[in-house]
């Protein structure tokens, strides 16, 4: 049976490059779901489509409405990544102001194994409010991949997303 991987991407440099991350996920045998903050969405709008070809799922950024079915199955695992500045603050402060958000929140407290990776320069991650963030999430069972083993900030303006890595947050998660 295959085990279902919610990929949770933030409006940060490498969503240019998630459907590579799925592919890469399927390949490790995933059912990957993809789920796109609002912001993240609207750098995907004119191609949702075929990220939803990729998948084989609708690809949601939204709450649905009461009454609705899921349209998703169920998640085995959670990967947030990339993870922006923003989110980060608003999730270790438990906002859930997006579906993105509300879903990883929840399901950490659901015992699904949640991964986070970072991706934003230095001068953000230099707020004390990220330090926070990051313990706040650790403290509730979320592996926070950053630093050497994750992915280490960049100076700002000098952030390549195409080497994001990937292949890191991927094995962090439990196997399929």
């Amino acid at each position: 049976m295959t085990r279902v991987l919610y990929l949770i991407a933030c409006a940060a440099g490498p969503t240019q490059h998630i459907d590579d991350a799925v592919r890469d996920a399927q390949a490790q045998g995933w059912d990957t779901c993809l789920i796109l903050t609002p912001a993240a969405a609207e750098w995907w709008a004119d191609r949702i489509a075929e990220l939803e070809s990729v998948t084989g799922h609708p690809v949601r950024s939204r709450y649905k409405l009461p009454g609705q079915r899921d349209a998703l199955p169920k998640a085995d695992a959670m990967l947030v990544a990339p993870l922006s500045c923003t989110s980060l603050n608003k999730w270790g402060a438990g906002i859930a102001d997006t579906l993105a958000l509300g879903l990883v929140t929840e399901g950490v407290h659901l015992g699904i194994p949640v991964v986070a990776m970072p991706y934003f320069n230095r001068a953000q991650g230099a707020q004390p409010a990220v330090a926070r963030s990051f313990a706040a999430l650790r403290e509730q069972g979320v592996r926070v991949l950053d630093g050497p083993n994750g992915y280490e900030s960049h100076p700002p303006k000098q952030g390549n997303p195409r080497d994001f890595p990937w292949h890191r947050a991927l094995a962090a998660l439990p196997a399929p």
